[in-house]
Order: structure tokens, then sequence, then C-alpha cells
């Protein structure tokens, strides 16, 4: 989890989550993770990914963060110092926490349950087995009660 600067929100709003995304395949192309899946929220990123070679996570983190920093500054937002982490094992389930990233936006009630948040993100590798656990894309009713 990476938190924006609060009590500012905005990390959701096209220009900013565009140099997000821009910014996450760039770290991709480099080699410094592998982003599984995401949820870009108003004032935090969810994030389950798989480090690369290159860097180690606070380098990884670093550049992310740093990087983006001037768009942010352009929309009146920072970073917040520091990260929260969670290592998962190998044989750990990673189903509830692809339902916690993708539920996220939902349970927070920033969009209705019929719709896609334009935030979230699955690796297609990823989307190909939890994809066909939604209801169509989106969640079921009874996943956000």
């Amino acid at each position: 989890t990476i938190n924006a600067q609060r009590p500012v929100a905005g990390l959701h709003e096209p220009p900013v989550l565009a140099a997000l995304q821009h910014q996450r395949l760039a770290l991709e192309t480099e080699g410094h993770w592998n982003v599984r899946t995401w949820v870009v929220m108003p004032d935090h990123i969810h994030a389950l990914f798989t480090l690369g070679a290159k860097a180690s996570l606070f380098e990884c983190l670093r550049l992310f963060k740093g990087r983006l920093s001037p768009a942010l500054r352009k929309h009146q937002l920072s970073w917040q110092d520091g990260y929260h982490d969670h290592r998962m094992r190998p044989d750990e389930d990673r189903l509830p926490v692809f339902l916690y990233i993708f539920l996220n936006s939902y349970r927070a009630g920033l969009i209705p349950s019929s719709e896609k948040w334009p935030g979230y993100f699955c690796a297609a590798e990823d989307w190909d087995w939890f994809g066909p656990l939604t209801n169509s894309d989106v969640p079921f009713p009874e996943w956000l009660r």
C-alpha cells in the first residue's frame, strides 16, 4: 500500500491515473517489477507484484514514487513517506488478495457494482484465472455485503 499525503485525494483523476499507469509499465519494461494486480484509489494504491532482479522493494518503490512526484505536484498531490508491505509466501493463496484489491473501490462506495473501476488493473495471465470468477468483470452483489 502506497499512500498519498492526506487529506488531499486525486490519484484516481484521469491525468494522474495515466501517469501512474505509465510508470507501472515503465518499471515493468525495465525489469524492476511485474504488477499482478493493483487498484488506484483517491488517496492510496494497493498493489500485488513480484520484484524483478534489478532492485529491492525499497529501491523499486523509491523509483516509482520519485518519478511520479513531479506529476503529482502538478495536481497539488504528494506521497506520504514510506509504504506498508506484506511479503507473500509462494504457497500462500492469492485469491483473497486479488479479491481485496478488486473490491476495494466498490467497498469504499466509489462506484456502483455494475460498473468497472478505471483504476483497477490485472495482468492478463492473472485475469485468465481471476476474471472468470467475477460477474462479467464486476463484483457479484453478495461480495459487497
